[in-house]
C-alpha cells in the first residue's frame, strides 16, 4: 500500500511538472524574443504594437511597407487565442515601450483552439490587456473581430457570423464606457450574411492585400491623430 502510494505521489509530480511546463510555452513567448531583444538593445522602440493572431501575423508578412514606413511593428502569432496574448502581453508589448497598442483577439477563441469558448472569459482577457497598457501610459485601441461565417478547420461550430457580431457587441460596448478608441473593421468587410467578402479573402477568415488595404486606412487616420498629440 505504501509502495503504491509513492508510486501516485511520483506520478502526479511527474503529470504536474508536464503541465507547468506546457503553462510555460502555452504563449509562445521565444515567437519574437530575438526580434524585442534587438529593438531594445537598439532603444529603437516602435510607435505602435499591433497583437493578435494569424490575422495580425499576416499583416506584417503581406504588407511589410505598412509598419516599416511608420515604425509599426507587429506581434501577432497564427492561432493563438486571448488567454495567450494576455500571458505575452508584457514582453511583447509592454517591454517595447509603443505609444500606442492595437488589440485585435476573439476570432480563434470563437473558433475554440484552445478551449470552449466563453464570451465573458474573451473579453474579460481583452480588458485585461487594455488595463495592463493603460497602467503602463500605453494608448489603446480595440478593434473589432473580423466577419466569418465559419472556420475551414472547425466547421462544426455553427452561428460563427452570430457570435462574432456578440462578441464585437461586447468589446465596443466596453471601449466606449471607458473612453478607448475603437476600430471597426468587421462593418466594412462583411457580405449580407456576416461573412467576410469573398473579394477580401481566400479562404473566409484570413484577409489577403485588398482586405488588409481596408483595415490599414481605417487605422491609419485614428494612428495620425493620436501620436500628433
Amino acid at each position: 500500500m505504501k509502495k503504491h502510494s509513492i508510486l501516485l505521489a511520483l506520478m502526479l509530480v511527474f503529470c504536474l511538472q508536464i503541465r507547468a511546463q506546457n503553462l510555460s510555452e502555452y504563449p509562445n513567448f521565444e515567437r519574437y524574443q530575438a526580434k524585442n531583444s534587438e529593438l531594445q538593445k537598439l532603444e529603437s522602440y516602435p510607435l505602435v504594437v499591433f497583437i493578435g493572431n494569424s490575422i495580425t501575423e499576416g499583416w506584417t508578412n503581406q504588407h511589410p511597407d505598412f509598419f516599416t514606413a511608420h515604425n509599426y511593428v507587429g506581434r501577432g502569432i497564427s492561432g493563438q487565442t486571448s488567454p495567450q496574448m494576455l500571458l505575452r502581453f508584457r514582453t511583447d508589448v509592454v517591454a517595447l515601450k509603443p505609444k500606442v497598442v492595437v488589440i485585435n483577439a476573439g476570432t480563434n477563441d470563437i473558433a475554440e483552439n484552445t478551449g470552449k469558448y466563453n464570451a465573458s472569459y474573451t473579453l474579460g482577457n481583452i480588458q485585461s490587456m487594455a488595463e495592463i497598457a493603460k497602467a503602463n501610459g500605453i494608448q489603446v485601441v480595440l478593434s473589432s473581430v473580423l466577419p466569418t461565417g465559419k472556420f475551414p478547420w472547425k466547421e462544426e461550430i455553427k452561428g460563427v457570423s452570430a457570435l462574432v457580431d456578440d462578441l464585437n457587441k461586447h468589446i465596443k460596448r466596453y471601449a466606449f464606457e471607458n473612453n478607448i478608441l475603437y476600430i471597426d473593421y468587421n462593418s466594412l468587410m462583411r457580405d449580407s450574411e456576416g461573412a467576410m467578402r469573398a473579394d477580401l479573402s481566400e479562404d473566409g477568415v484570413h484577409p489577403i492585400g485588398k482586405g488588409y488595404d481596408i483595415m490599414e486606412n481605417l487605422i491609419q487616420p485614428t494612428l495620425d491623430n493620436i501620436l500628433s498629440h
